[in-house]
């Protein structure tokens, strides 16, 4: 792989990074936040999920943006929106700009889970594609743990507002991710797309393409091939299955309660009656468990099959989440035991749905509404991330909380064995089109 590939692919993938922490880091700062702006349940739930409405925003107006500008050019002001938002969050002394600058990190999540994705696959060429475009994924779970041991190390060494400093640190990633942008080339698609042929051919050379004139052909032949083609109705019969598929699978991936536990760690060890230093070190211990699996699940999901992962990974995560609710129905926490169940959920989460669901999304539909079902998966997975963070803490301070969310997370992914089993068609080891005959016969 030439330098420039390898470049290019390391520098869009930390948009994946801050994506990651983003959405991570308010797990830290949550509870200091309710206290400084008096907030009751509901509001407080609200300010820790704006940041994912921001993201449903930003994932469903990127891709114009970025067929406009440029790949390239957009994931710069993604990376001045993870640094405004940072630095404005940090210093943020009112409840309505600490609201603003969290919206507008979502805008750079939700345009960065777009951009950083395309920008990769548009760059890379067919056989090293999947590894490269994994990087994205990688560092999201990378971010996750980053910001779980930021928000530890800074509660240790912060006397005063420490909620402060685990927001505004992200300032630095997010100035770094656009210094490195100027690094990068533009999508040689996108360039062709704006009639930039020379330009193009220039960069498909300095990205090891040593004879670029037949892969400039294709884009160019295929860009025909999209002008000339008749637009279908993505919601119309013909693809009620792929829709049905992609809907439930995203919204299962939510119920299953991974983001409520992702954004509210350290408040759910506390529940347990752990002291703050402890629930911050036990919310490492997920993040790490997070990266392992998912790095386990992505070495081996073309070989074993998404059906496989997510039958293996939905028991898993059925024994640990009742597990879970029937100690908080108990009320009788030994020392290490949430912790040790919520370890295992996330580890069959990570193998699980973690790895499986962009996979699946991208691969169900057919070429010909494609992005547009890849634009529906994504705001279905954010539109309930939302809502499960908006709502988590309003039941989490009532008397039986921890066991009505836990029981509820059970019973769902129950629900999403039975579709998965019965349902759920397996595209391991198909070609796209071969998928479409399956899919839609």
């Amino acid at each position: 792989m030439s330098k420039k590939l390898i470049t290019g692919s390391i520098v869009a993938a930390l948009g994946g990074l801050l994506f990651g922490f983003d959405t991570a880091v308010i797990s830290g700062a949550e509870q200091s936040i309710k206290e400084v702006f008096e907030l009751e349940g509901f509001w407080h739930g609200f300010t820790n999920a704006i940041a994912l409405i921001g993201t449903i925003v930003g994932a469903l107006f990127a891709s114009k943006p970025g067929d406009t500008f440029g790949r390239k050019n957009i994931l710069f002001v993604v990376a001045v929106f993870y640094t405004i938002s940072a630095l404005g969050s940090g210093l943020a002394h009112s409840w309505y700009a600490l609201l603003f600058y969290r919206f507008l990190g979502g805008l750079g999540v939700g345009a960065s889970s777009v951009l950083g994705p395309m920008y990769i696959s548009e760059i890379a060429p067919a056989k090293w594609r999947g590894r490269l475009v994994a990087l994205f994924q990688f560092n999201i779970v990378f971010g996750i743990l980053l910001a779980f041991f930021s928000n530890f190390i800074i509660n240790r060494i912060a006397e005063n507002d420490a909620w402060r400093w685990m927001l505004g640190v992200e300032t630095i990633p997010a100035a770094l991710f656009f210094i490195l942008l100027f690094f990068i080339p533009q999508s040689p698609r996108w360039l062709v797309k704006k009639h930039r042929i020379e330009d193009a051919r220039h960069v498909l050379l300095q990205l090891g393409n040593l004879n670029p004139d037949p892969v400039l052909q294709d884009i160019i032949d295929s860009l025909d091939a999209e002008k000339s083609g008749t637009l279908e109705r993505l919601f119309s019969r013909r693809f009620i299955f792929p829709i049905l598929c992609a809907v439930l699978l995203a919204t299962f991936n939510q119920f299953s309660g991974i983001n409520a536990i992702m954004y509210y760690a350290p408040r759910i060890f506390s529940m347990t009656g752990l002291a703050k230093d402890t629930a911050f070190l036990q919310a490492v211990a997920i993040g790490v468990t997070n990266m392992i699996f998912t790095i386990l699940a992505m070495s081996i999901i073309d070989k074993f099959g998404r059906k496989t992962l997510l039958i293996l990974g939905s028991i898993g995560m059925i024994i640990f989440l009742g597990l879970t609710a029937l100690e908080f129905h108990r009320q009788d926490f030994s020392k290490y035991s949430i912790l040790i169940y919520l370890v295992g959920f996330i580890a069959s989460f990570a193998f699980s749905q973690g790895a499986v669901i962009w996979v699946f999304i991208s691969e169900v539909f057919p070429n010909s509404v494609r992005a547009r079902g890849q634009a529906l998966g994504s705001f279905t997975h954010w539109m309930w991330a939302a809502l499960m963070t908006w709502t988590f803490p309003v039941i989490a301070e009532t008397k039986a909380g921890g066991r009505i969310a836990f029981s509820f997370f059970c019973i769902a992914m129950i629900l999403h064995l039975i579709f998965v089993v019965r349902v759920l068609p397996e595209t391991k080891g198909k070609s796209l089109e071969e998928l479409q005959k399956i899919i839609l016969k």
